[in-house]
């Protein structure tokens, strides 16, 4: 069984976020990354099937990113017990379209024939949600969202898919399958000091974006980045009776939109 799990660095909930002067992206400098809380979940669904083959199998982690930081995540997860990791290199401007993101994983993973590939549901950056899915399709896959719970099966995996108001649903699917995780139906583990000093000696294959996009063009792009500004503001509502509960009304109805 060899599995491949999509892990990305995103910015830690207590960064302090400031966007850029050409406003397409947060000021790194300020920021502390850390793995996406879904992948970490992806990741350890795939060391528990691992656990659970009986030759062992393999788990390989892929991520997208800069030489600075995308290392330091790849490094966590071989000291959870991945195998070895890959490590698509990637400068600013980063690629925000999901489609054109799929086409350069599919391009890095397609020779490597993975019977099982798992990623988060969504990034809690851009929460696009769409990476596992659309990289499933380009390599020929069959494709889930949403697992809550897998049981691995002779040639096929049979997943638990959350639904809306509390449904689930499950599933077979034939293998290679790619699909996206939902947090909480496991519980991470923490890396142990002997998982640390092995981490050190484990792979880490670099491959450059540019030579896997082959000069595609994206679908999709930012135009503005900007974070929300809190403004408070008071009106003095002025008049007799009848013009303060007219006025009042119309807040309520218009602007409020309460009524």
């Amino acid at each position: 069984m060899k599995i491949a799990v999509l892990v990305k660095q995103v910015p830690g909930s207590e960064s302090a976020l400031r966007v850029s002067a050409e406003e397409h992206w947060v000021e790194e400098s300020a920021l502390d990354f850390e793995m996406n809380e879904s992948d970490s979940y992806a990741l350890e669904e795939a060391l528990l099937i691992k656990e659970k083959v009986a030759d062992g199998g393999e788990v390989v982690v892929v991520s997208m990113g800069p030489a600075e930081r995308t290392p330091k995540v790849i490094r966590e997860a071989l000291a959870k017990g991945a195998d070895r990791g890959i490590h698509i290199q990637e400068e600013p401007p980063y690629e925000t379209d999901p489609f054109l993101i799929s086409e350069i994983f599919a391009a890095a993973l397609r020779d490597e024939q993975f019977d099982l590939i798992l990623s988060g549901l969504q990034s809690a950056d851009l929460a696009a949600g769409q990476t596992g899915v659309i990289l499933g399709e380009f390599l020929g896959m069959s494709t889930a969202t949403l697992v809550m719970a897998t049981e691995l099966q002779d040639g096929s995996i049979k997943v638990k898919r959350e639904l809306e108001s509390g449904w689930s649903q499950w599933i077979t699917l034939p293998l290679p399958a790619s699909i996206t995780i939902q947090s909480g139906l496991n519980q991470p583990r923490y890396p142990s000091l002997r998982g640390i000093m092995g981490a050190k000696k484990k792979e880490i294959k670099a491959l450059s974006k540019a030579d896997l996009i082959a000069g595609s063009a994206a679908l999709q792009s930012w135009e503005r980045l900007y974070i929300h500004k809190k403004e408070k503001r008071t009106e003095m509502i002025e008049g007799d009776l009848n013009q303060v509960v007219t006025r009042l009304v119309n807040v309520l109805r218009t602007e409020i939109k309460v009524l």
